[in-house]
């Protein structure tokens, strides 16, 4: 086990890497701490639960929303939660965007910790503070960022992860290439989604540089006014048609990206041959590239984005592979775009 801390504007936040699930009972004491968790890793994962106070909620991004988390919430009071009381979110970016939210509002606020279980949330989700629900189709409409305590990796609950979630959790690894790395871009050409499941190392040393670069863009701009804007590559156009047509999140966000160098090609200069390395490397890693959509349907949920500010929108555009943009762009110039990159 690796143990890292990384400092952010009113805490420490210690990352546990390589480290074993029954690690977590050194770091949240047993006697008062709930782990919240959903039916899917509950029932893979049973034995790791025993003897652990345990919230079990659905499964799925359909639940993301207030009604879960005032179950939560009813459920916290009837264990008698108290102010000491340690929360533990063990799953995917569901349940810790979910967890996070909670405990954040309960009694005014609990500490919490997360053990990822999925690469999505391993790589991104669990990552930067940002706590929340959606609200009908609008993805992350509420909630509030906050750190928590720490983030336990244990990769070894990775072996029971379905294969379409890693193929979820790999649209994110891309996003970090794109924006960030070109080294990472050039590994992902170089090797294939069966190289990463087969080796451990290798996915190891993945996951590790994933969370340093999303770590690293927090850690500077933890309230997103300024670089961390950039983590939302694909997200702008991927959160407007991942509730539309109930997409998984990196379906959605591969989409997106492709829309979003489609976008950069029209109005900041980005080569085609570029976008086609983008396009080549999400479909080698089983993402989908494009959906039928009604460009419409997909403005009107645009217009409620959080990154919309009066009558534009923080766009993410690339000049290259490996650097990203913030383009305010007109909602009428985007409404015009749309049909064409879609």
């Amino acid at each position: 086990m690796t143990k890292v801390e990384y400092q952010f504007s009113e805490k420490k936040v210690v990352y546990y890497f390589d480290a074993d699930f029954s690690y977590l009972e050194q770091i949240a004491p047993k006697d008062n701490t709930v782990l919240i968790t959903d039916e899917n890793v509950f029932q893979l994962q049973q034995q790791k639960f025993e003897g652990w106070k345990t919230i079990v909620i659905k499964a799925g991004e359909e639940h993301k929303q207030q009604s879960t988390v005032d179950a939560i919430i009813q459920q916290l009071i009837a264990m008698e939660a108290d102010r000491k009381t340690f929360i533990v979110g063990v799953g995917g970016g569901v349940v810790t965007d979910i967890t996070g939210y909670a405990a954040s509002v309960y009694m005014r606020g609990l500490k919490f910790g997360f053990v990822p279980t999925t690469i999505l949330s391993m790589v991104d989700a669990s990552i930067g503070g940002k706590n929340g629900v959606d609200v009908g189709v609008y993805k992350n409409l509420v909630g509030m960022i906050k750190q928590p305590e720490f983030l336990l990796f244990d990769y070894s609950l990775l072996q029971t992860l379905p294969y379409e979630q890693w193929i979820n959790g790999f649209a994110e690894v891309i996003k970090h290439a794109c924006i960030k790395d070109t080294v990472l871009f050039s590994t992902l050409e170089k090797f294939t989604l069966h190289d990463f499941t087969a080796d451990t190392t290798l996915l190891a040393e993945l996951i590790e540089r994933n969370v340093k670069i999303k770590t690293s863009v927090v850690v500077e701009d933890e309230f997103e006014q300024g670089d961390r804007k950039l983590l939302n590559f694909g997200h702008t156009i991927g959160h407007a048609i991942e509730n539309l047509h109930h997409l998984l999140h990196g379906h959605a966000i591969s989409i997106g990206m492709v829309a979003a160098c489609n976008l950069s090609e029209q109005i900041n200069g980005f080569h085609f041959e570029e976008a086609i390395r983008i396009v080549k490397l999400l479909a080698k890693y089983h993402l989908p590239v494009d959906v039928e959509t009604e460009y419409e349907k997909v403005f009107d949920v645009l217009k409620m984005d959080k990154k919309r500010s009066k009558n534009e929108i923080n766009f993410i555009l690339l000049n290259k592979i490996g650097e990203a943009v913030i383009k305010p762009i007109q909602l009428d110039e985007l409404h015009k775009h749309l049909k064409e990159i879609l």
